[in-house]
C-alpha cells in the first residue's frame, strides 16, 4: 500500500503531469509528420529532459514514444502517407476507407484500437515482466531467423489477388535488402561504386517514395485523365467510430492483435513495424469478411494499429528487466534511463521500484491520454480528406522531401525516396502489391544476418543445433502452415468458383 502511495503521489506530481501532456501531444504530431519517426522524437528529446526528474523525464520520453506511433496512423489514414513505419499497414485500409467517406470512422477506429493496444502492451510491462523478459532470453540467432523467416511467409497472404505478382514483389524487397555492405565480412555488394549505398537504402526514404510519392502520381494521373474525384464534406458520415454492429466485430481483432503485439515486441529486434504487418495478416486469416482487406476494411486498420501499439509497451520489457532493447526506440530510451541514473535489472524492482512503477503508470496513462485527444482531434483532422490535391498534393511531397532529408541531412535521401515513389507508381499501376516489398526489406536482413550468426553458432552441424533448439520447430511448423494456407485458399476458392458458374 505504500508502494501505491508512493506511485500516485510521484504521477500525478506537476513536473511528471507536465511530461505526461506535452510528450503525449508531441508524439501525436512527430508521428503524424512523414519521416519524423518514434525513434528521432525521443532521441531530439533527450537531451531536453535533462534537467527534468528521472520520473517527469522518462514519463515524457515513453509518452512520445508510443503517441508518434499511433500519429502516424493520421496521415497513413488520411493522405496514404505513413508517419511512421509502423503506421505502413494501416494507410492500406485507412485510406481506402477516406476515400469511402469514412475517413473520421478510420482514425476514430485507429484511435481506439492504439489505445486499448497500448494499454495492453502498459498492463504486460506492468505484471509480466519478470517472466516475459526472461522468455526472451532464450531466443538466440537461429530464433530471430526462423521468425523473420515467418514474417517473410505471410508476404503470401499479403499479395492480394495474384499470388505470383505477391510474391514476386516481395523477393524484390528481399534483393533490395541485401543492398549495402555485408553484415558479416564488410563487402559492398551492389552498390556500383556508390559511397551513399554502403549503408543500404534506407527503409524511411523507400518507404515514403512507396506510399505517399506513388499515391501523389496515382491521384495526379487520374486528375489528368478525369478520374479522381475528392471526398464530398456532405458525404462524410459526422460519426467518429463506426455504428456499433460494424464495431463490435472489431473486438476479437484487437484483442487478439493487441496479445500478439505485446508478445512481439518483447522479442527484441522485431519492433511495431514487424507487428503490425504480423497482426494485419492474422486479422486477414480469422476474419470473417477477408475480402474486404486492401478495399477499405475496420478489421485491417483495426490489427495494424492495436498490434503496432502494444509492441511499444511490449519492447520496454526486456529494456527494463533485462537491458534489452525491443526496438530501435527501445534503444535510445535505454540512454535515457542510464542519462538519468537507472540501470536496467532486477534492481529497477526493487530499489528503484517506486521510480520503476511510477514510469510504467505513466506510460500506462499516456496510452489513455493519447485515445482521448485521437477521439477529439478526429471530427477535424478527417476534413484533410475534402481538401482539393491542388492543394494537397504539392503539400504531401514538400512535407515527404522535407521530413525525408530532415532524417539524415543528406540530399541522397529525398533521390532515394523519389526513384521508390516512381517504383511504387509502376508497381501499383501493373497490378504488383507494394506491402510485400516494403515488408521483404524490413526483414531480409534480420533473416540473412541471423541465419550466418546461427551457421556459425552451430559449428558446421546446422541439423543438430535445429534440433537442440525447440522454439525454432515450433517457429518451423508455423512457417509451414502459412506457406501451404494460402495455396490452399486459393485452390477451394477457385474450386468453389467452377462449381457456382456449373451449377
Amino acid at each position: 500500500m505504500e508502494l501505491v502511495k508512493q506511485v500516485l503521489g510521484m504521477t500525478f506530481e506537476w513536473g511528471a503531469l507536465t511530461g505526461l501532456i506535452v510528450g503525449t501531444v508531441g508524439g501525436i504530431i512527430i508521428g503524424a509528420l512523414p519521416g519524423f519517426s518514434a525513434s528521432m522524437g525521443v532521441a531530439l528529446l533527450i537531451p531536453i529532459t535533462y534537467g527534468m526528474s528521472p520520473v517527469a523525464g522518462l514519463i515524457m520520453l515513453t509518452a512520445v514514444y508510443t503517441s508518434a506511433i499511433y500519429g502516424g496512423s493520421i496521415t497513413a489514414t488520411l493522405c496514404h502517407t505513413p508517419g511512421t513505419p509502423a503506421s505502413a499497414a494501416t494507410a492500406i485500409d485507412g485510406y481506402k476507407l477516406t476515400q469511402q467517406g469514412r475517413g473520421m470512422e478510420a482514425v476514430g477506429v485507429c484511435t481506439v484500437a492504439s489505445m486499448i493496444g497500448g494499454v495492453v502492451g502498459a498492463l504486460a510491462l506492468l505484471f509480466l515482466s519478470p517472466p516475459l523478459g526472461k522468455f526472451s532470453l532464450q531466443f538466440s540467432a537461429l530464433e530471430y531467423c526462423m521468425l523473420a523467416i515467418f514474417g517473410v511467409t505471410i508476404i503470401a497472404s499479403l499479395a492480394g489477388e495474384s499470388l505470383y505478382k505477391g510474391l514476386f514483389s516481395g523477393i524484390l524487397g528481399l534483393f533490395l535488402g541485401t543492398v549495402g555492405l555485408d553484415a558479416i565480412t564488410g563487402t559492398p555488394r551492389f552498390t556500383f561504386g556508390s559511397i551513399q549505398l554502403e549503408d543500404g537504402i534506407q527503409f524511411v526514404p523507400a518507404l515514403i517514395g512507396m506510399f505517399s510519392i506513388s499515391q501523389v502520381m496515382i491521384i495526379a494521373d487520374d486528375v489528368f485523365k478525369g478520374k479522381h474525384t475528392i471526398v464530398d464534406e456532405k458525404s462524410m458520415t459526422g460519426r467518429i467510430l463506426p455504428p456499433w454492429n460494424e464495431f463490435k466485430e472489431l473486438v476479437p481483432t484487437i484483442a487478439r492483435s493487441s496479445i500478439i503485439g505485446t508478445i512481439i515486441g518483447i522479442i527484441p529486434a522485431a519492433g511495431a513495424g514487424v507487428s503490425s504487418w504480423v497482426c494485419y495478416s492474422l486479422g486477414k486469416k480469422f476474419s470473417k469478411h477477408p475480402e474486404k482487406f486492401g478495399s477499405g476494411s475496420f478489421e485491417g486498420v483495426a490489427s495494424s494499429e492495436a498490434g503496432n501499439n502494444a509492441a511499444t509497451g511490449g519492447a520496454l520489457v526486456p529494456l527494463i528487466t533485462l537491458a534489452l532493447p525491443g526496438s530501435a526506440v527501445a534503444a535510445i530510451l535505454l540512454g535515457g534511463m542510464l542519462m538519468h541514473g537507472l540501470v536496467p535489472g532486477a534492481s529497477m524492482f526493487t530499489e528503484k521500484a517506486p521510480v520503476t512503477y511510477t514510469i510504467i503508470f505513466g506510460y500506462l496513462l499516456s496510452n489513455i491520454l493519447m485515445g482521448l485527444i485521437g477521439l477529439a482531434i478526429a471530427k477535424y483532422v478527417a476534413r484533410v480528406s475534402t481538401v482539393p490535391m491542388g492543394v494537397l498534393g504539392p503539400l504531401v511531397v514538400a512535407l515527404s522531401a522535407i521530413g525525408t532529408y530532415a532524417i539524415r541531412n543528406n540530399m541522397f535521401d529525398v533521390f532515394v525516396m523519389l526513384a521508390f515513389g516512381l517504383l511504387g507508381y509502376l508497381l501499383r499501376r501493373t497490378g504488383f502489391a507494394t506491402a510485400p516489398l516494403v515488408l521483404g526489406m524490413v526483414l531480409g536482413e534480420i533473416v540473412e544476418s541471423n541465419w550466418r550468426r546461427a551457421l556459425i553458432m552451430s559449428r558446421g552441424n546446422m541439423f543438430k543445433y535445429f534440433l537442440s533448439r525447440p522454439i525454432s520447430l515450433a517457429l518451423l511448423v508455423l512457417i509451414a502452415l502459412s506457406m501451404f494456407t494460402p495455396v490452399l485458399m486459393n485452390y477451394v476458392n477457385k474450386k468453389s468458383r467452377v462449381q457456382e458458374k456449373s451449377a
